[in-house]
């Protein structure tokens, strides 16, 4: 059965949060949130379509290193010295995993955090002129941080205050780096 990822539409928005709610069922996040991130920066949001169904979605945006955002929290804004894409969610239903689904969605964003045209045209109010984001960062949650390094992501040991944000993505959330600027072989 062939997928292929496309840009997520406002219309695309109750797909992903059935999607969300099926996935993550403790991490519950309002529909207004999620498509907060989809207008602050739709290059980043994207669904993954199969038979012209949505089974899956991912959800990426500038962010600062060693900050996250709060669950179900609003950005309010994408900050102007971002030196990082923060993955919010990476979610594929069960049946569509095992495809290379995951691995095709991470190397988009991490082609969209290296190009040099990462700047006020996508970003809106928030710029970053011409400058690349040499970082992808994200949250691991239900233990999947060995999913994750198969990616070129490590765990990274928390403050107090990124401790303090961790707790709300549950018991075994991770923060995690992906460090582009670094030369990798093939990753799975």
């Amino acid at each position: 059965m062939h997928s292929h990822w496309r840009q997520a539409r406002s219309a695309d928005l109750p797909d992903i949060t059935e999607i969300a709610a099926r996935i993550h069922p403790g991490l519950a996040e309002r529909d207004e949130v999620l498509a907060e991130k989809m207008r602050l920066f739709p290059d980043g949001c994207m669904t993954l379509v199969a038979d012209d169904a949505i089974v899956g979605y991912g959800l990426s945006h500038p962010w600062k290193l060693r900050q996250i955002p709060g669950l179900d929290d609003f950005l309010g804004a994408l900050p102007a010295d971002a030196d990082c894409l923060y993955l919010h969610d990476v979610a594929v239903l069960p049946e569509y995993r095992g495809r290379q689904t995951a691995g095709s969605y991470i190397a988009t964003i991490a082609t969209i955090a290296k190009s040099a045209s990462l700047g006020s045209a996508s970003l809106g109010s928030a710029s970053l002129g011409s400058a690349s984001l040499g970082f992808l960062a994200l949250v691991s949650v239900y233990g999947t941080n060995s999913f994750w390094a198969r990616f070129g992501f490590r765990a990274v040991t928390p403050d107090a205050a990124l401790r303090a944000k961790l707790a709300s993505y549950g018991e075994t959330a991770k923060y995690m780096i992906n460090d582009l600027r670094i030369s990798r072989g093939a990753e799975a």
